[in-house]
Formats: C-alpha cells, structure tokens, sequence
C-alpha cells in the first residue's frame, strides 16, 4: 500500500509499505477514506518532535481518521466489510492500573496513532486497529464529521472535566480546531457567555460565527482589560488551547476567585511553564491538564448525529491523498484562512 511518511524536517514522501494484515481476532483492518491534519501532527513535521517524543525517521504521522471496514477478526461481532467508522487513536492495554480505574487515555501501556515509538500513524491507504477503537456511523454521518470527531471529542472532554457549564462564563484562549471544539461542546452545555482570542482574524470571525459571543485578536486588544469590562466578576473557566505562554498568563488574570485553568494547547517548543505565583494563591485557583479524550468518542458522535453541534465548518481546505505534504505546508503557515486541512483518499 502507499503511506505519507515523514523523512526529515519539513520532508515528507509517498512511499510503498507492507499493507497491514488482521493478526489479532479482535483487530479490524480499515481501508482509508478521511484524514485530519493536527497541530500535533504538524509539530513533528516541522519541530521532528513533541518534547520527549521524538520522530525516527522514516515515520508515518495521523491520527484524526474515518474509513471503510474491509475484515475484521473472528472475535469481532459489532463490524463487518462496508461499515463506515470513526477511528479513536488511542489503543489502551485495558488491564494497567490506569485503564481500570477508568483512565484508558492514560493508560500505561499506550500506543497511540502517529506517535514516535508507540504507533505508525493513518496517512495511509489501509489500517489495522482494535475494534475498541472504532466507532459505527450513524447513517446520518458523514466520513468528514466522523474524522472530526476525534478534535471535538477533546473539547467534550475538556469541558466535562472543568465545570457544570450551565450559565458559566467561559473564556477560550486560541481558536484553532481544539479552541473551537471547545466552544462548541460549552455551547452545547449551556455556556452563558464565550469569549474567544486567537491572533488570526479570520479564526475569530468563524468562531463567533459558529457560536463565540465575542472575539478579540491580543495583537491589537488588550484582552483582559476588553473581556474583565465585558465580565467585571471575570470568568469562571478558562481554556487555553493555543500552548502559548502568554496566554497561560492571561487566563490566569482572567479568572475570578475560585476559578479553573484547562489546560488544553500543546506548547510548540517550551519544556517548562510557568504561573504567577502571588495571582493564583491570592485567587485560590485551580489549574487541570486536559490528556487527549476519555470515554468521549461515542458521546461527540451522538451529539453531532442528534445535531447538537455543527462541526463541518472547520474544514476549510481539501487535498488528495497524494499532496498531503501540500496540505501540512499550508496548516504550519497559518495560510489562506486554514482551520482544518483534510485529506481525501
């Protein structure tokens, strides 16, 4: 089969690889039809690395998938060949400690899609995965909103974790895909007020179409002073979803007493961050790291299939399978308006 596989920094190549074969009786083999491009993934393109995972080249990145079942293993009742299904990443082990306490998204054993020395990713025609890790579509679905739900199950999951979001006031810090996921779960929980900033205008002007009830670019506004006018007791929640160091320290001016920091942005580079001290103590508040998505696969494709939310609006840019590195030069340089780039097979 043909895989995109990275080959250095910046360097990607089509190449020729063994087509995976269905060797567990619980594993399904998966012929591709949609793929997602991630800020993740693209860090490794362009950086060769997330902190301590780091890429052995040649390595095959991509984890926001949907396909078509092609064989499943003899333990596999739920699939058959010609099931459409979403792809959940992440594979836990099932049987560590973390996985049964119901932490599978921290499993100790994790492999996860398209991430160096775990798991080869999906920019590739076929797929062998788990059956736990697929998920059927309703007939309703499309393959783009199935692949999409990999990015809006994180922002399900954040928002789950953070507070009851009925009559919250919310503050989302970044609206690239994970931001605006985000803003559409805490819509759809019942957020009083959203407010979103990102450095990109375009971005802002499609979040407060989708739903925002304001956006300010901190290149040109001072955010705390325009939001804290907007809400003079300050925001409950804040989530910060663009791993910028800067906009840790605006979250935490932003909060009001007794208030939660998510962090959700994976930061580019930074090996460390750091909070104002005097602030948070003074504030008394709470600050939770938000790992990917947990047990929320399935609720984001009821919600999108129930048309709770509408996340099709995020694919602004398509590509062909062949011209995938086209479409990861395009989502690393924030061109032409990109939010998510998609690939069709």
């Amino acid at each position: 089969m043909k895989a995109i596989q990275l080959t250095g920094i910046r360097s990607m190549a089509m190449r020729t690889v063994p087509t995976p074969t269905v060797a567990c009786d619980t594993d399904v083999l998966i012929q591709m039809t949609r793929v997602g491009v991630c800020g993740s993934d693209v860090h490794y393109y362009t950086e060769g690395k997330i902190g301590s995972q780091v890429v052995q080249y040649p390595f095959t990145v991509g984890h926001e998938g949907a396909g078509i079942v092609q064989q499943v293993g003899s333990a596999v009742s739920a699939f058959k060949p010609g099931d459409h299904v979403a792809i959940e990443p992440a594979m836990p082990c099932w049987t560590c400690e973390q996985c049964r306490v119901g932490r599978p998204h921290t499993c100790l054993n994790l492999r996860f899609l398209g991430c160096p020395k775990q798991a080869e990713g999906c920019l590739s025609e076929y797929l062998v995965m788990p059956a736990t890790s697929c998920f059927p579509l309703a007939p309703s679905l499309t393959d783009d909103e199935a692949a999409l739900s990999e990015p809006l199950a994180i922002g399900v999951y954040a928002v789950k974790s953070s507070i009851p979001m009925a009559g919250a006031k919310v503050g989302i810090l970044g609206a690239g895909p994970i931001g605006l996921s985000v803003m559409l779960a805490a819509r759809a929980q019942g957020a009083a007020r959203i407010v979103m900033t990102d450095k990109i205008d375009s971005r802002l002007a499609l979040a407060c179409k989708a739903g925002a009830d304001w956006g300010g670019n901190p290149l040109r506004v001072e955010v705390v002073q325009e939001i804290t006018r907007l809400e003079p007791a300050q925001l409950d929640v804040v989530f910060e979803c663009c791993g910028q160091q800067e906009a840790l320290d605006q979250g935490i001016e932003l909060l009001k007493p007794g208030g939660k920091l998510m962090v959700v942005g994976i930061p580019p580079t930074l090996e460390r961050v750091s909070f104002k001290i005097d602030i948070l103590r003074r504030k008394e508040l709470c600050i939770q790291n938000v790992r990917r998505q947990n047990h929320c696969v399935q609720a984001t494709l009821a919600m999108i299939a129930r048309r709770e939310v509408d996340v099709t609006f995020m694919v602004t840019h398509r590509f062909p399978f062949a011209r995938t590195q086209a479409a990861f030069d395009l989502v690393a340089g924030y061109q032409d308006g990109v939010v998510k780039a998609m690939i069709d097979f």
